[in-house]
């Protein structure tokens, strides 16, 4: 019973991301070291050590992320009103920013090696220590995307692909390293150039997608799901009309407010039944909206309308 108990304990802790991203950032980073020791020291390869970098980098990353998830779980305070939410954007921003600085380190280290060519030594050690870093990663980027990435957070997404792309980051430095085994020396430069292109390309999406969230922007989707609340406001007669739909996302929730029109003479029992009402349904069609504020602003009824 007992074993029974701890398997579904080590199950429920393998489905959390913050512990999927503390597990990645030190199995990543011990075999960045690796492979950066073994390509510096012996096999003088670029790729390989490019790949090393690349994989303490992304351990980096997952533990910038694994760093921001234990921090915005916490409740609303005096200071924090809205909760921690956005403290995922921050790490987000935080693990792309590390991603670009490491692209600029393997994009020299590169240069240097497509001007000065040396042929690479143990290119077969090299092969499967690479290859070996791209089933684990590809692997823990698969498990983190299946198990920790279905609430809508920013830097899980970010950790979890930037995992495939450290697997992917691997597979390609295979192909350096066959290449220069049969004498193509550049193709060890070649493979740390695209390796820096992934990850600036990566970073830049991750910053834009942070800062928008950051600054409180819009996108279609929220522009989608504002117009779901004002269809839900149509379907109650005594809502005369919703003025005005704010949205932002915080992390991995919604969070808005609306302004409708209703008589004057409503009771405040029924504006309670109205406001409960709008929150259930639009909760009900947007499952990640956290907090609605209902603000009504009374109209005078035409003679017409009675």
């Amino acid at each position: 019973m007992l074993n029974g108990e701890k398997q579904d304990m080590i199950r429920e802790k393998l489905s959390r991301p913050d512990y999927l991203a503390g597990i990645t950032a030190l199995v990543l980073i011990l075999l960045g070291i690796v492979q950066i020791l073994f390509g510096e020291l012996w096999a003088k390869s670029i790729a390989l050590t490019a790949n090393g970098f690349d994989c303490i980098g992304d351990g980096f990353v997952s533990a910038t992320v694994w760093a921001g998830l234990r921090v915005y779980e916490r409740p609303a305070d005096e200071r924090f009103h809205f909760g921690y939410y956005k403290i995922e954007n921050l790490a987000s921003i935080a693990a792309a920013i590390v991603m670009m600085i490491l692209a600029g380190y393997i994009v020299y280290r590169s240069y240097n090696q497509l001007i000065n060519p040396h042929p690479v030594k143990l290119p077969l050690i090299g092969i499967e220590l690479a290859l070996f870093a791209a089933f684990v990663a590809l692997g823990l980027g698969w498990y983190k995307h299946k198990k920790g990435g279905s609430g809508n957070l920013g830097s899980v997404k970010l950790d979890a692909f930037n995992t495939v792309k450290d697997g992917i980051a691997s597979g390609l430095t295979v192909v350096a390293l066959i290449a220069a085994s049969f004498g193509f020396i550049i193709a060890d430069a070649i493979a740390g150039f695209i390796i820096a292109g992934i990850i600036v390309s990566i970073g830049i999406v991750a910053i834009k997608e942070s800062s928008y969230m950051l600054v409180d922007a819009c996108d279609n989707d929220c522009i989608l799901q504002s117009d779901l609340i004002r269809k839900i406001t149509r379907n109650i007669d005594e809502i005369q009309q919703a003025h005005l739909v704010r949205l932002r996302r915080s992390g991995p929730v919604i969070q808005g407010e609306l302004e409708i029109s209703v008589p004057k003479d409503m009771t405040i029992d029924r504006y309670h039944e109205i406001r409960e009402q709008l929150i259930a349904e639009a909760k009900e069609k947007i499952p990640r909206l956290d907090r609605l504020s209902v603000i009504a602003y009374p109209y005078q009824k035409k003679d017409d309308e009675d």
